[in-house]
């Protein structure tokens, strides 16, 4: 008896073929033919072989063969945006060619225990731009010298960005509602800095989060005086919380919102059927990002949608390109506005209303 791990040679002995010719069979690389293909499979089963030792391709390579992505929030959490798991989907195909696999990491760990960006063993490291913590998640890799790439985040001279035309956008979308006769409009915003639980914001609050930042100034361009409640995520219940504080005083509610993502702007619509409110007739709701938000019907959200998949596609050919030497360029995608039956003129009722005053 051995506990000895068979190997790729004792595999291809008894199945009476070159080692070659058996890595080939597990490899996938080249064609062989089937009757081969079987006997090396068949004495591969009776050897309990599994196939090659990651761990010894991986000091081959010289690389743990593991991209590692950082969310500020509870992963579960992360995941019920479908933005989120749209740019992972994209992300996966991007360095798939590598034969690398992703490591999903907090940037921090409360617990102490998960394993984190100072101690997990990482090729290169993919940081999101909606986190609060970027700069921190920043400076750790780069000390780490470990290959970065930000998506939507400035991290500064030198590192490669995939970025999104987030003011430019939101612009778009603030005009519409301006040429539909809406002056009194509110924003409901994405977190503002880390650890933000939602409330109001005053005009000069520090904002420091890159697309929250972004989105807000697109907003001012059109509508400098607008209210703007900061929500704690991107969450339909977050979009309820923020509209229920919209909506509450009806000598003061707005005729229109305009939300930073798809899920805060349902959570604002429910929030407007909560308080008798018709969408679009009395009150003009847009939405940011384009995804498919359940539950939404009638509602087609008037949006801005962004590329997400093409986004993660791109962070990942970036880090493809860095380890494998080349310099990776930094991307900037477009969105296309799309509108739906959430937004509309203003009406003679919602004209009437005193107009709120800015806080």
């Amino acid at each position: 008896m051995t506990s000895r791990r068979p190997t790729i040679s004792d595999v291809a002995r008894t199945a009476g073929v070159s080692s070659s010719t058996a890595s080939v069979v597990f490899s996938g690389k080249a064609a062989v033919a089937e009757t081969t293909r079987q006997r090396v499979l068949d004495a591969a089963a009776s050897l309990g072989y599994t196939g090659p030792d990651p761990r010894a391709a991986s000091l081959r390579r010289g690389r743990s063969g593991i991209v590692g992505v950082v969310f500020e929030e509870h992963l579960g959490a992360a995941f019920r945006d479908p933005v989120k798991t749209l740019m992972m989907d994209g992300l996966a195909d991007g360095v798939a060619p590598l034969g690398a696999g992703l490591l999903l990491l907090r940037d921090h760990s409360p617990g102490g225990t998960e394993p984190t960006l100072m101690t997990a063993p990482l090729d290169a490291a993919v940081l999101i731009g909606c986190s609060g913590m970027l700069r921190e998640s920043l400076a750790v890799v780069t000390a780490r010298g470990i290959p970065v790439v930000v998506i939507e985040g400035d991290a500064g001279e030198g590192i490669p960005r995939i970025a999104l035309d987030n003011r430019e956008a939101q612009r778009q979308a603030a005009s519409h509602l301006r040429a539909h006769g809406h002056a009194d409009v509110a924003v409901v915003a994405l977190p503002i800095r880390a650890g933000w639980e939602r409330g109001w914001i005053a005009h000069d609050e520090p904002i420091e989060i890159d697309v929250t930042r972004e989105r807000l100034a697109g907003a001012r361009d059109v509508f400098p005086h607008a209210r703007v409640f900061s929500a704690a995520g991107s969450f339909i219940d977050e979009g309820l919380a923020a509209g229920r504080a919209l909506f509450a005083d009806p000598s003061a509610r707005p005729t229109a919102v305009i939300a930073q993502s798809d899920l805060l702007a349902a959570g604002v619509i429910r929030a407007a059927e909560e308080a008798g409110l018709r969408v679009p007739e009395e009150v003009s709701v847009t939405g940011f990002d384009g995804v498919v938000v359940d539950g939404l019907a009638p509602y087609e959200l008037t949006t801005l949608v962004q590329p997400a998949v093409d986004k993660g596609r791109a962070a990942g050919h970036a880090v493809a390109a860095m380890l494998g030497g080349d310099p990776a360029v930094s991307i900037r995608f477009t969105c296309d506005f799309r509108e739906g039956n959430t937004t509309g003129p203003v009406t003679a009722r919602a004209a009437e209303q005193p107009m709120s005053v800015p806080r």
